[in-house]
């Protein structure tokens, strides 16, 4: 996900706190430096670092709960509910057709988690709510524009670390900052999805062996350095942005904030920011309390959050019923990125897809006319094809000119192919029997990798007991199966079309690569 950063307005500044009740992102770890580095800090950021700074043990993003989370009791969840709300009226929200309702999670030890549900029967074009802007966190409200093209020029730091660096920093002051009602809101939800469930940037290493022969655990690990290279510019950020952080009497960031707590935090804003459209580039990722993950998203949704003249509103495109939940749309994202923003999947998605990469043979001698009929025909040497669900014959079809071009061996072959003005190479039977065999031979082996059959998802998935990140890890790897079955499926009955079958399939000693 690409990330922007954070504009101070007047409604979030004065914030000084003299007691600091830190809801638990940080740790009790206190934090000291030197008086020099001290002094230069004062000089540069006009900041009174104080070494008071606490970071908390906790497990969670901004949880301020201990690290043997208890479940709250009715009465303290609906007092949170109602401090949310009469917060969020007190600061501007108006009349809406709205309420927050309780699912059980999975795990007995946290509590409920809370969603968006409709207040009375609504139809579809009925505005749900309409979140002011003065309840909006975005990049504007926290940065000057000037320091926004800044920090964007550095290509150093996404709009979620900016943010998640912000509600660190507002968290730490503990009740005093104006947000803690939200704050709090999101310390509940532990920046978990619709199934309780926490993003696999949090999991443990035994966890994401749930993943074993999904691209989607490198991925993860991928996804988790970058944001460890985002966590070391921001120091950086600090000494840039001196009108965000010169409120906050703390030590910079990386002496406030370890690096899991500001994973923690970084994950949470990923679950619950909204990418607004149509909007300056300092306002288009928001954080509305409204929004997600109180919201629950749905592929096949087209509801979606939208800037409006003073604020955020939600219409919604479907009926509902008194106390149903409110569906949104969370853009064409494939289960994978679903599972990583938001952790959750969804069994319907009609934008689920894999990605099968084919390279050519760099080693091949005739490569290099190999990649000028590639490049002109629109293809990479190394050609990434985006397997669509539904649509898995459509882009075996699309591969087969660029599998068969790396197949040419015959130097007078390969002359007329580079002189003729679209993708025609010369098929002979042996040739395309070739290549569809060593599509299925790769279709087989990726599915081969998963260490359970489809049949076998099905039972683990039938089972009521299931931990929560292993059922939802089953549900994405079963996606997966299916689309890599599909594609075997037509890979085999376009072998079959093959008109003898007898034929041996041609010898490829620089066959394309798949991956």
């Amino acid at each position: 996900m690409d990330v922007t950063y954070l504009h101070q307005t007047k409604c979030i500044s004065n914030l000084h706190s003299t007691h600091h009740h830190p809801l638990s992102v940080l740790s009790r770890v206190s934090i000291s430096i030197s008086k020099h580095y001290q002094h230069n800090a004062r000089r540069s950021l006009r900041l009174g670092v104080r070494n008071m700074c606490r970071a908390s043990s906790s497990d969670t993003l901004v949880s301020g709960k201990s690290s043997s989370p208890t479940v709250a009791s009715k009465k303290d969840i609906e007092e949170e509910e109602e401090d949310l709300k009469s917060w969020m009226h007190k600061n501007g929200l108006p009349p809406c057709k709205v309420v927050l309702k309780d699912r059980v999670a999975y795990d007995s030890r946290h509590p409920p988690i809370h969603y968006v549900a409709a207040s009375e029967d609504l139809q579809a074009g009925d505005t749900a709510f309409c979140v002011p802007n003065s309840l909006v966190v975005t990049l504007e409200r926290v940065l000057g524009n000037e320091t926004v093209a800044e920090l964007l020029t550095t290509n150093k730091l996404s709009e979620l670390a900016c943010l998640a660096l912000y509600l660190m920093y507002e968290k730490k002051q503990g009740k005093e900052s104006v947000w803690y009602p939200y704050i709090r809101e999101l310390d509940r939800q532990r920046g978990r999805g619709q199934l309780a469930v926490e993003s696999p940037l949090l999991w443990s290493e035994s966890e994401l062996d749930y993943l074993t022969g999904s691209p989607i655990k490198d991925e993860v690990l991928e996804r988790a350095e970058g944001i460890r290279k985002e966590y070391n510019e921001l120091d950086t950020v600090w000494f840039m942005a001196g009108s965000l952080f010169q409120q906050y009497p703390f030590d910079i960031p990386t002496e406030a904030f370890s690096f899991e707590i500001f994973k923690q935090a970084f994950v949470a804003v990923q679950s619950c920011v909204v990418h607004l459209q149509n909007v300056s580039l300092a306002r288009r990722f928001a954080l509305v309390p409204l929004g997600p993950p109180l919201l629950t998203y749905r592929s096949n949704c087209k509801a979606m959050l939208t800037a409006v003249d003073g604020g955020v509103q939600l219409v919604v495109d479907r009926p509902y019923l008194a106390g149903q939940s409110i569906v949104v749309w969370c853009g064409p994202q494939p289960n994978s990125k679903l599972l990583i923003n938001y952790g959750f999947v969804d069994e319907d998605n009609p934008y689920d897809r894999m990605v099968v990469e084919a390279a050519l043979d760099t080693e091949d001698p005739q490569y290099q006319d190999k990649r000028l009929v590639a490049q002109r025909n629109g293809r990479l040497t190394i050609q990434p094809f985006q397997v669509k669900v539904g649509k898995e014959r459509e882009t075996i079809l699309d591969m087969l000119p660029y599998m068969r071009l790396g197949y040419v061996t015959d130097p007078l072959e390969m002359e007329s192919v580079v002189s003729s003005l679209g993708p025609v190479c010369p098929v002979s039977p042996c040739m395309e029997y070739a290549v569809l065999n060593q599509l299925a031979t790769y279709f087989r082996e990726r599915l081969a990798g998963y260490l359970t059959t489809l049949s076998e998802d099905d039972a683990l998935l039938a089972e009521c007991d299931i931990d929560p990140k292993k059922r939802v890890a089953t549900q994405l790897l079963r996606c997966e199966k299916k689309i890599l079955s599909r594609c075997l499926e037509v890979t085999i009955d376009l072998i079959n079309e093959l008109p003898d079958l007898s034929l041996s399939p041609c010898p490829a000693p620089y066959a394309p690569l798949l991956r």
